[in-house]
C-alpha cells in the first residue's frame, strides 16, 4: 500500500458491519484506498491488493480520477452502497461509478446498468427521496459550464434523466459541492448547490433560490431552533417559518457509536406508505458533498403535520426500533435496541422448513414478503446474511452448522424465527 493518498473525500463506514467505523479515502491520482477497523488497529489497503478483504476494490484505475465519495442505501436492501463522483470525460476511468453492496463484503459495479456512469466532471453529488416514493434519487452535479447538472430518478435501481421535468434544465451555476437538506421544513428534500437552494416543491418540479444563500458550506441545526443552518468560516442562520419538524440523534450499541449506515423513516399524516407520499427517509451518512462534513444527526420537515406516527429506525446491526407517536419540534434521540422489549416479533404463522436445513431454507406462511428484506443472526448476534426477498427461499449452504435466528422487515413490522443449519 502506499504511504500518501491525494484524497478528495473521506468517509466513514462500517464495511464488514462488525460495529467498528472503517475508512474509505477517495484518491484523485490512484486507486481508491480504506482502512479496516478491528476494534484495535485499522489496516489499509490499497486498491485490489492480493488478499483484500473486498475482492476487486473500491474504484481501481491506476491514474485515480476519484473525487467525492458517498454512502446511501439506494436500492433499500439495508446496506450501504457507494457512489463516486469522478473528474469528468469519456475515458472509462473519468465516468461516474456506482457500486452495489452484496451484503457479504463485496460489491458489483453496477455504474452502467443503472444509467449512473455519466462523463459529467460531476465532484460531488446529493442523495435524496426528491420524489417521496421510497427510494433515494440523485442530483448529478457538475462543475463545468458545458455540461449540465442531472436530476436522476430512481426506479427500483435504475436511473432516469428527469431534469427537464424537473424545472432544472435552466439551472446553470456550477461548482464542487452538492447535498440535499430539507430548508423549509415542509418535508420535501431540497438540494444546496454552489450558493442556491434548490427548493423542492413537492409536486415533481423545483424553484432556484438565489438571494440569501451561501456558496457552499456544512449543514446543520447550529442554534437548535429547528431549522437548518450553514457554517464555512460564518454562520449563515435560516429565518425559520410556521413549519412542523423532527430531528433524530442516535446512538449506536451493537452498530457504531454514530449510527452511521443507519436508515431512519417518519411517517406523518402527510407522508405515509399509505398515502400518496411516502414516509420520509433519511441515510445517516458520514461525509457528504465534497468538502465539508455537516450534521450526523437527521432532520425531518413535516410542513403543516401536528404530529408523527412512527419513527422506524433500522440500524446497521439488523436491530430495528420503532417509537411511536413521539414529540414532535424536539429532538428525538434514540439508543439502539431500546424499544425492542416493547416490541412483538414472533410469528407463529412463519413456518421454516426444511428445519434443520443443509441448504435451502422455505418460507410458508400467509404474509407477502415481496417489499420485505430478510436479516440473519448467529447465536452472538452478528448478521451474517442480508438481502431483499426474491422468493420464499432463503440459500444458507455458506453458512457454519449452528444456531441461527432469521428476522423479516415488512413495513415497519419484525418477525423472527430461529432455524438450524446442518
Amino acid at each position: 500500500s502506499s504511504n500518501s493518498v491525494f484524497t478528495q473525500r473521506t468517509n466513514f463506514v462500517d464495511f464488514n458491519n462488525d460495529g467498528n467505523l472503517d475508512v474509505f479515502l477517495c484518491d484523485d491520482t490512484a486507486p481508491n484506498e480504506y482502512f479496516i477497523n478491528d476494534g484495535t488497529s485499522l489496516t489499509l489497503w490499497e486498491g485490489d491488493d492480493s488478499g483484500a478483504p473486498i475482492a476487486g476494490g473500491l474504484g481501481v484505475y491506476s491514474s485515480g480520477g476519484n473525487y467525492g465519495s458517498v454512502w446511501i442505501d439506494y436500492d433499500n436492501d439495508g446496506d450501504s452502497d457507494l457512489f463516486i463522483a469522478k473528474c469528468g470525460g469519456e475515458e472509462a476511468r473519468r465516468k461516474n461509478q456506482l457500486f452495489r453492496n452484496n451484503g457479504n463484503l463485496s460489491f458489483t459495479d453496477v455504474s452502467a446498468s443503472s444509467n449512473m456512469d455519466d462523463a459529467l466532471s460531476t465532484w460531488s453529488s446529493a442523495w435524496g427521496d426528491y420524489d417521496s416514493d421510497g427510494d433515494m434519487d440523485c442530483f448529478v452535479g457538475s462543475s463545468l459550464s458545458t455540461e449540465p447538472h442531472k436530476l436522476m430518478q430512481n426506479n427500483n435501481g435504475i436511473f432516469t434523466d428527469i431534469t427537464a421535468s424537473a424545472g432544472l434544465d435552466v439551472f446553470t451555476d456550477k461548482g464542487h459541492e452538492n447535498q440535499p437538506f430539507d430548508f423549509n421544513n415542509d418535508g420535501y428534500i431540497d438540494i444546496f448547490s454552489n450558493g442556491n437552494i434548490l427548493v423542492n416543491d413537492g409536486d415533481g418540479t423545483f424553484t432556484i433560490l438565489s438571494s440569501g444563500i451561501p456558496q457552499e458550506g456544512a449543514v446543520g441545526d447550529l442554534n437548535n431552533d429547528g431549522f437548518l443552518d450553514v457554517f464555512n468560516t460564518q454562520v449563515y442562520t435560516n429565518d425559520a417559518n410556521s413549519n412542523n419538524w423532527l430531528k433524530v440523534c442516535l446512538t449506536g450499541t451493537a452498530s457504531n457509536i454514530n449510527g452511521i449506515g443507519a436508515r431512519i423513516e417518519v411517517s406523518s399524516p402527510s407522508f405515509n406508505n399509505g398515502a400518496s407520499k411516502k414516509a420520509q427517509i433519511r441515510d445517516v451518512r458520514s461525509a457528504q458533498g465534497f468538502a465539508y462534513m455537516s450534521t450526523l444527526n437527521t432532520h425531518f420537515g413535516l410542513g403543516s403535520d401536528s404530529s408523527v406516527n412512527t419513527v422506524t429506525i433500522y440500524w446497521p446491526s439488523g436491530t430495528v426500533d420503532i417509537i411511536v407517536n413521539p414529540t414532535i419540534n424536539d429532538a428525538l434521540c434514540v439508543t439502539e435496541g431500546e424499544t425492542l422489549s416493547t416490541q412483538s416479533t414472533i410469528v407463529t404463522d412463519l413456518i421454516l422448513y426444511p428445519n434443520p436445513t443443509k441448504r435451502f431454507l422455505n418460507l410458508n406462511t400467509s404474509y407477502g414478503f415481496e417489499n420485505a428484506i430478510y436479516s440473519v443472526f448467529d447465536i452472538s448476534g452478528k448478521r451474517v446474511l442480508n438481502d431483499r426477498f426474491n422468493s420464499n427461499t432463503i440459500d444458507v449452504s455458506e453458512l457454519s452448522s449452528g444456531n441461527y435466528i432469521l428476522r423479516i422487515i415488512d413495513n415497519g413490522i419484525i418477525k423472527t424465527q430461529k432455524f438450524i443449519k446442518q
